[in-house]
């Protein structure tokens, strides 16, 4: 095979339908925009218009509001946590901080930081410091005789 023989296979490729070239083309004239009106003019977009009534998206209600500013935390739970220290992940003799859950590889990242929730069972006795936690999750924690401190007060809810 040498290079002027290289073909596409035949009907993958397809010739692009050449509009306003006549009356012979099958597409003259008016190039298949029928007659008159706004859609046979060039530079117009009618998306969504409703020839002057009052179009749907504005015509219903508008609910909701999203913040701004809002706060995304990266959330763990206590079981996950208490299975990362059985499997030495990691440390429990030290206090097990936002770092080291990131280091351990339990938390990819720490965001507007990590908050902590009650799913799961600890028994080893933990001394926790993150972000935020619930107050189940805080609970669990201290009956298993650690403690979980959070740095915010708003974030322990």
């Amino acid at each position: 095979m040498k290079l002027h023989e290289l073909r596409d296979n035949p009907g993958a490729t397809k010739k692009a339908k050449r509009v306003a070239r006549g009356p012979g083309s099958g597409k003259g004239k008016t190039a298949g925009r029928g007659i008159k009106g706004q859609k046979s003019r060039s530079g117009v977009a009618i998306n969504a218009y409703e020839g002057g009534q009052m179009p749907l998206y504005q015509r219903l209600p508008k609910r909701g509001f999203t913040k701004p500013n809002r706060k995304k935390f990266a959330v763990v739970n206590l079981g996950l946590i208490a299975k990362f220290v059985e499997a030495g992940k990691i440390d429990a003799s030290v206090a097990i901080t936002e770092d080291a859950l990131v280091a351990s590889g339990l938390v990819r990242r720490k965001l507007d930081g990590i908050r902590v929730l009650a799913k799961g069972d600890v028994t080893a006795k933990l001394t926790i410091a993150v972000t935020g936690a619930s107050r189940a999750a805080v609970e669990a924690v201290e009956k298993a005789g650690g403690s979980l401190t959070t740095t915010t007060a708003a974030a322990a809810e």
